[in-house]
């Protein structure tokens, strides 16, 4: 296709929807609506995106953002050396009648539902190398599990096929027992809720802690995702800087006091950074006088790499302002879906109808599968094995990148979790430099994506180890070390190139 006409078919589509967020996001539903409505056939190619980007007038970024975005949900298909195509799965006798996109509030789409959009950075693509934040399930006692959850599906619990309230009471009891073990946190079950997975906690802190328009502080950088379920709930974010001890608010920022602070204080996401005990102390103490809350997301308090745990927020806290969040799901697998809160007790009421009421509690019956495993000892068990495990991806993984890279990239070996995060020593587009990695079947995840305030943004890129198998990681990150010195020598050799 002319270059030309193309231009125009995403010119059309992009002005249909005004109001579908930044820039990014209406050229990946242009060229979506483009692709559905067969006016860019299958196999068609591409221009570059440096070229489509000047002819729209549009940053490299925000062409590399739709493309990736595209790619990773099978619209586009990335063959190395010769282009980006639309899909074959798209190809088809007939072809389809264009189809108007939902894109404004007049055809249905509301405000805050196309601002869900803006800071959107959830993908199809879970596994492989080397996608953050995602835990091997191969390893998983299945056996076991499906046997404790056959159980509680069978003859005499009907009971656990009803509706719950509150959570099952022995799950909540095996919880408040290992918090005391492993984080030091003194709770009653009766102040711990279960929930389907952090976005339900967050949106109901929201709900419950703060009205519309409040303002709440996030970290800088931060989990886009966060940022996201509290925009939707109508919340004002500010976004403040970290720096070696973890975030850092100033005495500009508490003149004008948050409702609400959400922080990753044990392992900040992404970068690794624990906040300081002074800085906790200093929390604590200015929410207090300010009325506010923390809401502490200890997001991978099991996969430590070291023995000294730190101590939680929610557990140095005497004024019990703090929201603690737990989950299950990186530990165990994604797909289970359930987390819990522990709250003050004097919120315990509250939370407790407020979850039932917005949410619709259920999946008792796995509630109570999970209870026995965790008192059987298979919760711990499991820990233990896939703590070792994630150990020696993540030692190959970073000496294998410390050798191909040094002096190019920088990573303290990370202490906690399921990834790490690499920033970039010299000129680098992070944002262009995942696409590359994309065309060679790498998935990374670039560092400025989690910074609210581009101009603050910073290089590099977070890599996931731990569902990767240790025999596959070597071989990526020899593919990766290529991409990256490719990159960042060709980025060195023309200081002029234009950024994206």
């Amino acid at each position: 296709m002319d270059q030309r006409l193309l231009v125009e078919i995403i010119q059309r589509h992009f002005a249909q929807q005004p109001e579908a967020g930044m820039l990014r996001t209406r050229l990946y539903l242009a060229l979506r609506q483009a692709i559905l409505g067969r006016e860019l056939a299958a196999g068609e190619c591409l221009p570059g995106t440096r070229s489509l980007a000047r002819d729209l007038a549009l940053g490299r970024n925000t062409v590399l953002w739709a493309y990736d975005q595209l790619l990773s949900e099978g619209y586009l298909e990335g063959q190395s050396g010769t282009g980006t195509f639309v899909s074959d799965a798209l190809r088809s006798d007939k072809a389809a009648p264009p189809r108007r996109l939902i894109g404004t509030r007049r055809e249905g789409i509301s405000k805050r539902g196309a601002l869900i959009g803006v800071d959107a950075a959830s993908s199809r693509i879970q596994q492989g190398a080397f996608m953050p934040g995602v835990p091997d399930v191969e390893h998983f006692p299945f056996k076991v599990w499906n046997r404790l959850l056959a159980r509680y599906h069978g003859p005499g619990h009907s009971a656990l096929m009803q509706y719950g309230h509150g959570g099952y009471g022995p799950l909540k009891v095996a919880l408040a027992e290992y918090l005391n073990v492993t984080r030091m946190l003194q709770c009653s079950p009766r102040q711990i809720v279960i929930i389907n997975g952090s976005h339900q906690a967050f949106d109901l802190c929201a709900r419950m802690l703060c009205d519309h328009g409040d303002l709440a502080w996030v970290e800088e950088p931060g989990y886009w995702g966060a940022r996201n379920v509290l925009r939707a709930a109508g919340l004002r974010l500010q976004a403040v800087p970290l720096d070696e001890r973890g975030i850092a608010p100033t005495d500009a920022h508490w003149a004008t006091p948050p409702r609400l602070i959400m922080v990753t204080p044990s392992s900040q996401y992404p970068t690794g950074i624990v906040l300081s005990l002074d800085r906790r102390l200093q929390l604590l103490e200015r929410v207090e006088e300010c009325g506010g809350w923390i809401v502490e997301d200890d997001y991978d308090n099991e996969l430590r790499y070291h023995d000294h745990p730190v101590t939680s927020l929610f557990g140095l806290s005497q004024s019990r302002r703090v929201i603690y969040l737990g989950t299950l799901s990186k530990v165990l697998f994604p797909g289970m879906r359930m987390s819990y809160m522990v709250v003050p007790e004097d919120m315990v009421e509250a939370f407790t109808l407020g979850n039932a009421e917005l949410y619709r509690e259920g999946r008792l019956a796995e509630q109570a599968a999970l209870a026995e495993f965790i008192e059987a000892g298979h919760f711990t068990a499991h820990i233990r094995r896939m703590r070792a495990i994630y150990q020696e991806r993540r030692d190959v993984l970073h000496e294998t990148l410390d050798s191909r890279l040094r002096g190019l990239v920088h990573s303290p070996l990370t202490q906690a979790g399921l990834q790490s995060l690499y920033t970039l020593n010299g000129p680098a587009d992070d944002v262009q430099l995942a696409h590359e990695a994309l065309q060679r079947r790498i998935v990374t995840r670039p560092l400025s994506i989690y910074y609210a305030d581009p101009p603050r943004d910073v290089a590099g890129l977070n890599l996931g180890f731990a569902s990767v198998p240790v025999e596959a990681i070597r071989p990526a990150a020899i593919q990766l070390a290529e991409v990256i010195e490719s990159h960042m020598t060709a980025r060195r050799g023309n200081p002029l190139r234009p950024a994206a």
